[in-house]
């Protein structure tokens, strides 16, 4: 018997934005498919007209362009089983409702919406549990006089109405559903279109997906799926359902990850400074655990690393914190050309059209950044100097005090206006000669010069660097100013 080849699909709705549990569902379904050697599918399902947003389409493209996660079939690439947008599939679903109506597995219902209404609505005020079935069984010849007449009909599925219907996860292992519970489903809306449910059964069966990757929040509504894949005598799929994503409440308990928890949305994180590499990792590890203790994976690792059987049931918490410890990984582990290009528009935002010693700047900010978006807060003292009182001098680690500080202000600015080449390299040479010759620790003069020079006392780099990134004539009018604040 010949093999068959893994399928999965990733089909997302076009309703604006890419929340972070449908890319977990992508990537999963593109780790599934690329670690058994298999293909991954794009589907765009449009048929809830009423929640189609304009330009959604191409924030799927783009997200998935973004993370990596490129689709082997689709509506941009084509494929054998297209098309790929469930839309232009429209006239294809019908007919199948029809064959289930012909063959008494489903049935006309002409309902209207005031008797649907009244019956979640009894008349003492208690709900029912679904539709009662009016129309299941309908004389033919009452059936015809309705069709004829035009009346607006649903077509729903005949559910079983007793015993129950069992299948196997996955991840959850065995699943039963009492059939009492399963409502007779609508296949084809009034609209003629057919619903989420209908349309994802047809089209998978069609486009000859193995592995059905999805939310936990759907494993009681997998039996509906498999009595039509049954009404039809199709192969059911594997069904993989994934482990809810929670987010923490500020009292230390969890609920379903939403906005209050943060931003929840792939483009939002990426516009808080969250690198798509660093976010595809993140999300890897929310409900599935490697074999070993490495977390840092780029996708090609994590295909080779993944297997279902590491897919967890438990929930998995959404922390910011790890996310943001992920980020800074990623950053750090950038060659330092990458960093810098990365990092200018942050530095243009600071410096405007100021040419800098880059590099150095990069050397100082690449193993403090978590975020690029962090750099014009921590350099701002670069373009303009604080406010800073006169006690920032008084160190008791580098021992300077008011009388010492002013002294090795007035030496380093002696020493440094007689340096031609300003370079971070001489700046070292030159001041750490001038510690020796003063016979102070180099901190002694150090501190000094960076208070003056930085107007803080928590910087990022040292006094050599900041000096190179100012140039000299600033450099120096800032040491002159530290001066006279001390004398003052």
């Amino acid at each position: 018997m010949e093999k068959q080849i893994v399928r999965t699909r990733f089909a997302p709705s076009p309703t604006g934005f890419m929340h972070v549990g449908n890319l977990r569902t992508a990537l999963y379904e593109y780790l599934i498919a690329k670690s058994l050697g298999g293909k991954f599918i794009l589907r765009i399902e449009d048929t809830d007209q009423e929640r189609y947003v304009e330009g959604a389409v191409d924030v799927i493209y783009n997200t998935l362009r973004q993370v990596g996660l490129k689709h082997d079939e689709g509506p941009d690439v084509g494929g054998e089983f297209g098309p790929y947008i469930q839309s232009e599939r429209k006239n294809l679903y019908l007919p199948y409702a029809e064959q289930l109506v012909r063959e008494g597995k489903a049935y006309y219902c002409f309902c209207t919406k005031e008797r649907l209404d009244s019956l979640h609505n009894g008349e003492n005020g208690e709900s029912f549990g679904g539709y009662d079935r009016h129309c299941r069984n309908l004389p033919q010849e009452e059936v015809q006089r309705l069709l004829d007449a035009g009346t607006p009909y649903v077509i729903r599925q005949k559910m079983p109405t007793e015993g129950s219907t069992a299948f196997q996860d996955a991840v959850y292992g065995e699943i039963v559903i009492e059939n009492r519970e399963l409502e007779d489903q609508i296949l084809i809306k009034s609209d003629g279109y057919p619903t989420y449910n209908f349309a994802n059964v047809i089209d998978d069966h069609l486009m000859d997906i193995t592995h059905v990757v999805r939310g936990c929040e759907y494993l009681t509504s997998t039996p509906k799926y498999n009595l039509l894949y049954e009404a039809f005598g199709w192969k059911i799929p594997t069904y993989v359902h994934l482990p809810m994503i929670m987010g923490k409440n500020e009292d230390g308990s969890v609920s379903k990850l939403s906005k209050r928890h943060g931003s929840t949305g792939f483009a939002d994180l990426v516009k808080e400074g969250y690198l798509p590499e660093a976010i595809v990792n993140y999300i890897a590890l929310l409900g599935w655990c490697p074999k070993g203790n490495e977390e840092v994976f780029t996708l090609a690792e994590l295909t080779k690393q993944f297997s279902i059987d590491g897919i967890s049931k438990s929930p998995a918490v959404f922390d910011y914190d790890k996310l943001t410890w992920f980020n800074g990984e990623y950053i750090r582990a950038m060659q330092p050309e990458e960093f810098t290009k990365q990092a200018m528009p942050y530095y243009r935002e600071v410096f405007g059209e100021q040419e800098k010693p880059w590099d150095v700047l990069t050397s100082i900010l690449q193993p403090r950044v978590t975020k690029f978006l962090q750099i014009p807060e921590l350099i701002g003292f670069l373009q303009e100097l604080p406010e800073y009182p006169a006690e920032f001098f008084v160190n008791k680690k580098s021992k300077t005090n008011l009388e010492n500080s002013a002294l090795m202000l007035e030496e380093a600015i002696a020493c440094l206006e007689g340096i031609g080449d300003w370079k971070q390299e001489m700046l070292h040479d030159t001041l750490l000669g001038l510690a020796q010759k003063l016979e102070v620790k180099n901190g002694t003069l150090l501190w000094p010069v960076r208070i003056a020079a930085a107007g803080m006392q928590v910087t990022p780099g040292g006094a050599m660097e900041i000096l190179a990134i100012l140039g000299k004539e600033e450099s120096l009018r800032r040491l002159r100013a530290g001066l006279e604040k001390l004398k003052g």
